[in-house]
């Protein structure tokens, strides 16, 4: 399986791990690891809001014989429904432990990194303004943060694994006192997701910058205005600085575009920088 210290070309050329998500258009483990290798990628960003990735669905001794074969690794993207700081009990506990096995899994096969969404929740609409319920009870919110936080910490233990909170549509208030009670923990992390940002007007970019010592992952992809996942070199982000940022802190950077041929577009781009 590789490691980051046996890089492809790509890697050596910039110093960084780069890898890819898992396109629908080809989303069997065998065809990722394949396709992985022949670009010349290090690791395949597992989905789990597939039914093949799901816990209990995916195969591990199957899942480590690909890897070895293309001489990969993986990282994991949580499901994106994933909100273990709903109200109702059964729910919170069913995605809880989701998360528990998904980490599991992740020392089963030598995963460094699981993707989290940070769920806004649900919404009463006003006629002036939207009110988010873990807004108006943030005592409890919180204290589901905290309680979701140490059950990984206890499940994490030792293992170098990170949970990395991915940034999508602009952080609230709640979702930023959420954010700095994980990264008390050495257990959570930072994914910068620098479409995302492009698209809400970059409204989280202090947020990276105040916590980018916790920044540990990326997910690399141009953006025009709100139109983003776009293959690298044909928006209008400034990827030099953001490849540029990944050096600094050493991320593992997904680059992730929803096409094989935007995927293909995007390693052509980065080698002839």
């Amino acid at each position: 399986m590789k490691t980051q210290e046996n890089p492809t070309a790509l890697s050596q050329k910039f110093g960084l791990v780069f890898g890819m998500p898992t396109p629908i258009e080809s989303p069997e483990a065998a065809d990722c690891a394949a396709l992985c290798g022949e670009l010349g990628l290090s690791f395949v960003e597992l989905n789990m809001n597939l039914p093949q990735y799901q816990i209990g669905t995916m195969p591990p001794d199957m899942l480590l014989q690909l890897a070895d074969k293309a001489s990969i690794f993986y990282t994991i993207h949580l499901d994106e429904n994933c909100n273990p700081f709903d109200f109702n009990p059964a729910v919170s506990e069913a995605y809880s432990q989701t998360v528990l096995d998904a980490i599991a899994l992740a020392k089963r096969l030598n995963v460094p990194v699981l993707n989290l969404h940070l769920s806004k929740g649900i919404y009463f609409t006003l006629p002036e303004k939207r009110v988010y319920l873990f807004a108006a009870y943030r005592s409890d919110y919180l204290t589901k943060v905290r309680a979701f936080r140490e059950s990984c910490e206890r499940a994490i233990g030792s293992a170098d694994i990170k949970i990395a909170i991915e940034n999508c549509d602009g952080y609230t208030d709640f979702q930023r006192e959420a954010i700095a009670l994980l990264l008390e923990s050495p257990v959570f992390g930072l994914t910068f997701d620098i479409g995302h940002n492009h698209g809400c007007g970059g409204v989280d970019t202090d947020v990276m910058h105040r916590c980018e010592d916790r920044l540990c992952h990326m997910h690399m992809h141009d953006a025009s205005g709100k139109k983003n996942h776009l293959p690298l070199g044909t928006g209008e982000l400034p990827l030099a600085d953001y490849l540029a940022l990944a050096q600094k802190r050493h991320c593992r950077v997904v680059l992730e575009t929803k096409t094989i041929r935007s995927l293909r577009q995007s390693v052509a781009y980065l080698m002839n920088l």
